[in-house]
């Protein structure tokens, strides 16, 4: 097995996600590895052919991507490092397609995130991201339930 030097996180800034980055950074305190903690915005472009008179997506899209960076901002420096090494990034895609990329990319060795707790509508938009992730990851995917 190769060494985890580097871990992907992605959180949704709910209650949850505090649960899963402590987690997280137990796995990279056994490991001495960096967390990269991500929150992907989802793309708006699906809803572009619905009447929306009063509101550009494009702008919407910015107010969204501005306002969770500053969400990530203050999760990082709320979060209680015990010398564990965090990087916070919001990215802006198709969720689950974004988290897999951008471990590819940033050469991560192991994903940790949530399973689903949404329940109704919200399990049916969002519900297949943990599915998603595990099934198209290049990297091992380890999956945390918050509500144990």
């Amino acid at each position: 097995m190769k060494d985890i030097k580097k871990i992907l996180v992605p959180i949704d800034f709910t209650a949850h996600s505090e649960k899963i980055v402590e987690s997280a950074a137990l796995v990279a305190g056994k490991f001495e590895a960096l967390l990269e903690v991500v929150f992907v915005v989802e793309t708006l472009e699906g809803y572009a052919g619905f009447a929306v008179p009063h509101i550009s997506l494009d702008n919407l899209e910015k107010d969204l991507i501005n306002r969770a960076q500053n969400k990530m901002e203050d999760f990082i420096n709320d979060f209680p490092h015990k010398n564990i090494s965090f990087n916070g990034k919001v990215l802006y895609g198709k969720v689950a397609e974004q988290i897999v990329n951008h471990a590819e990319a940033e050469g991560c060795d192991l994903i940790v995130i949530g399973t689903q707790t949404c329940r109704g509508l919200e399990k049916m938009i969002f519900g297949s991201v943990t599915e998603k992730v595990i099934k198209s990851a290049a990297c091992p995917v380890l999956t945390l339930n918050p509500c144990i």
